[in-house]
């Protein structure tokens, strides 16, 4: 079962303090007023938070999964997922939730120890 953009909307609204705001002309997620996700122009990708030193690792090792796009991510601390290869919803919560744990306050990311912030 392929993950789609409600999906991502569903889950991501499912994380603590998240909210919604249309950017760019596309969905995306906040908590503490910082993206944490965004849905991709064609809804067949997100982009979430990753440090840019664990891009390339990532990419490496399910390059059908995730990617950048160069001349565009290249200086920002995010990564793409394809969403067709998205396992399923445990998977996409992990993502989604593992990049609400890098832009959320501090505070708020260890009051939920169960998303891995305490």
């Amino acid at each position: 079962m392929a993950t789609t953009a409600e999906d991502v909307r569903a889950i991501a609204l499912s994380l603590p303090d998240s909210s919604e705001k249309l950017a760019w002309g596309m969905p995306t997620f906040r908590v503490g007023g910082k993206i944490f996700a965004a849905v991709g122009d064609d809804d067949t990708s997100i982009g979430v938070k990753c440090p840019k030193e664990d891009r390339a690792g990532l990419i490496a090792a399910e390059p059908a999964k995730f990617f950048i796009r160069e001349g565009h991510d290249d200086n920002y601390a995010w990564l793409r997922v394809r969403l067709a290869s998205v396992e399923d919803a445990g998977e996409l919560r992990s993502i989604l939730a593992d990049s609400w744990l890098q832009a959320a306050p501090k505070r708020l990311a260890a009051a939920h120890p169960e998303l891995g912030g305490g």
